[in-house]
């Protein structure tokens, strides 16, 4: 008879074994969650927890780290604006113990002496001020603008230079704007540079590799590209060329080439000779054979025609060029291509000066073949200058770079004019007074009336007498309007010898004026009004009349003669600047040094204006700092908002956490239990 084996359960023994085990695991694993949660007080570690949690948590998490890098930039940001601000106050200190030096040298008290030892102490300011504008916080020049690695102040030729760029390093503010944490020359120091505008339109003529974006265009409004219709004889219908895709003149010229060179081999004939489509001066020209014409016109609303210069002509064998198409001056333009240059190009010579010394340099262009070429060999040979085009495109800037220093472009005497044939004479017939002194211009005496008769009277407005050196004088009367250009001077002076001519001799024991004794205009060589006679044997002598400072700002006080050539030639009053801080300071101490009461007066005013300058810096550092402690307060709460979000999302209820850790060690400890009692059961305690 068979019997139930003892050991045998309801289930099977696997299928219990299984069913416990997975209980107790999904326990263990439920557990050892609360008890990471509790050890990290993170309720969300990793995506597989809660994927659209953790999933937030990222994006806020990365918010608050960029917060907190922006906390910290603007902390440096605030620090570094702190240190600038700072620096400006020295800087502002150091300008008003200059003004008082200059202040108190000007009274009739102070000496030669006096003042020489004067000179000594801002000699020793203007080292102070290098140091102030080189002053660096964490690496970061404050002076420094965009590039603030490098000391943005050098010494160069006796003067300073700024090698700075830019306005400012900007710190991130996020969302809002930018603020720049370093200031550049021009805020606090003064200029960085000054520019002699070149006077005289080069004109360029047009080259096959001449760019069409470097044409202001027959409109002057530039080329705009497009198709073109050709008319050949009075063909129908025209010939479209397209020339959407031309890039230089000679991809127009080729174009336009071609499909005329088809049009005489579809019909026999022959109608372009051998220059075919080419440049004439500024144009684009058709060597058009006798007989035939061309015309071209613009297709649809196109105007690339019109800008061509080449609609509203009929070319034929007597009418061969278009509209001038005015080339602007670019770095690629060939010399060769310039109007009014004489090839090759001879020397120009550069002259800084400082004080009552000079430097020169003379730059040979005879080797240029480009703008360019021109360019790299005056900044090569000349360091302090720098050449760039000029903003209409048409002539070429020359800066002065060098606080402290004024330059003076000159001719090279006996050589070409290339100088002023390239428009960069410092001063030449064109020159505007206006520009003498700093841009002071020339102060002239005018309208002054006789005390006896009440009308204005020339007596009393008369600015100079010049002496020749035969004893005989005439006076020079300059009015507002011949202060228009240096030509205009001249012109005046030279109109009042000849007035002088028919009149009474102002002194009466030297010979009469006679005409040809006198002329007045530019050298062939250093700058400066020239007054050439032909009588001697004196030197020409200037004297102010009427207490006018004309003589003065014309640099005739100061002129010198030459015995050799006859010739009187005034101090070049339009030499270039840098109206800068350091350039006043070095007037000043230049002006103490010479017993110049006249040039302290001058170097205190110029002090004035960079007191002012300070001032407007620093109330601008001000506001870049109260922008910067908004930013921090704004950032501070947008990362308190952010944290209060992530920390609901990820961060841990201990409470709740620690009651489900209690309840799953008690259902731990309770599959425990029950499972070793079912382990124990058979079918045998089912049955009985």
């Amino acid at each position: 008879m068979s019997s139930i084996p003892s050991n045998l359960t309801r289930v099977p023994n696997l299928m219990a074994s299984r069913l416990l085990l997975s209980s107790l695991t999904s326990t263990n694993v439920d557990l050892l969650r609360v008890q990471s949660q509790l050890a990290s007080n993170k309720a969300i570690s990793r995506f597989s927890d809660n994927a659209i949690g953790a999933a937030q948590v990222s994006v806020l998490q990365d918010r608050l780290e960029r917060g907190a890098q922006r906390l910290q930039n603007l902390s440096s940001a605030n620090a570094t604006l702190s240190y600038l601000d700072s620096t400006l106050g020295d800087a502002t200190d150091l300008v008003s113990q200059a003004k008082s030096i200059a202040s108190d040298q000007i009274n009739a008290t102070s000496d030669a002496t006096t003042r020489s030892n004067q000179a000594i102490v801002i000699d020793g300011m203007i080292r102070s001020l290098l140091q102030l504008a080189n002053r660096s916080t964490n690496g970061v020049y404050v002076f420094g603008g965009s590039t603030p690695t490098r000391p943005p102040i050098e010494e160069l030729r006796g003067g300073f230079r700024y090698v700075g760029r830019g306005s400012g390093l900007l710190t991130d503010l996020g969302t809002w704007d930018d603020i720049p944490v370093t200031i550049g020359g021009d805020n606090a120091i003064g200029e960085t540079s000054s520019r002699l505008r070149g006077t005289v339109d080069l004109n360029p003529g047009l080259t096959p590799g001449t760019r069409l974006t470097d044409l202001f265009g027959a409109r002057s409004l530039g080329v705009s590209k497009g198709k073109v219709a050709l008319t050949i004889n009075g063909s129908t219908p025209p010939i479209e060329v397209d020339l959407s895709n031309a890039d230089t003149v000679q991809d127009v010229t080729d174009a336009l080439t071609a499909a005329i060179r088809q049009y005489e081999t579809d019909n026999s004939v022959t109608v372009l000779g051998s220059g075919a489509v080419g440049t004439s001066g500024g144009a684009i020209s058709l060597d058009v054979v006798t007989g035939n014409t061309v015309a071209i016109a613009d297709v649809g609303q196109g105007v690339t025609a019109r800008d061509l210069g080449l609609a509203g002509t009929t070319f034929n064998d007597t009418t061969p060029a278009g509209a001038d198409l005015n080339p602007k001056v670019t770095l690629l333009t060939p010399v060769a291509a310039l109007s009014g240059l004489t090839l090759p190009l001879g020397s120009v010579r550069f002259r800084f000066t400082q004080g009552t010394t000079s430097s020169i340099t003379d730059v040979d262009l005879s080797s240029a073949q480009t703008v360019g070429d021109i360019r790299s060999l005056i900044q090569s040979q000349v360091p302090g200058v720098r050449v760039e085009l000029s903003a209409n495109g048409r002539s070429l800037d020359v800066f002065n770079e060098i606080s402290g220093l004024r330059l003076g472009i000159e001719e090279v005497p006996g050589g070409a004019e290339t100088a002023t044939e390239l428009g960069i004479r410092s001063l030449s017939s064109g020159t505007l007074v206006s520009d003498f002194n700093n841009g002071r211009g020339v102060r002239v005496v005018d309208g002054n009336v006789n005390p006896q008769t009440g009308v204005i009277d020339r007596q009393y407005n008369t600015d100079f007498r010049i002496t020749l050196g035969n004893g005989q004088a005439f006076d020079v009367d300059l009015r507002p309007q011949d202060l228009t250009s240096v030509q205009t001077v001249l012109d005046r002076i030279n109109q009042e010898f000849t007035d002088a001519l028919s009149q009474p001799p102002l002194v009466s024991t030297a010979p009469a004026l006679s005409a040809g004794d006198f002329n007045a205009t530019l050298t062939d060589g250093a700058n400066g009004i020239a007054f050439v006679q032909t009588v001697g044997p004196g030197a020409i002598g200037v004297t102010k009349l009427n207490n006018s400072a004309a003589a003065e700002d014309l640099g005739l006080e100061g002129g010198n003669y030459n015995a050799g050539s006859a010739t009187f030639i005034a101090q070049d009053r339009a030499m270039v600047r840098v109206n800068n801080l350091f350039t006043t300071l070095m007037e000043l101490r230049d002006a103490l040094r010479g017993n110049d009461t006249s040039g302290i007066t001058l170097a205190g005013e110029g002090l004035e204006t960079a007191t002012d300058r300070l001032s407007e810096a620093r109330a601008l550092v001000g506001v870049y700092s109260n922008r910067v402690d908004g930013a921090t307060r704004r950032q501070e709460d947008l990362n308190t908002i952010d944290e209060q979000l992530r920390s609901g999302v990820q961060d841990l209820d201990y409470t709740s956490a620690a009651i489900r850790f209690n309840t799953l060690r008690t259902q731990l400890q309770a599959a425990l239990q029950s499972g070793a009692q079912l382990q124990s059961l058979s079918l045998l305690d089912f049955l009985g």
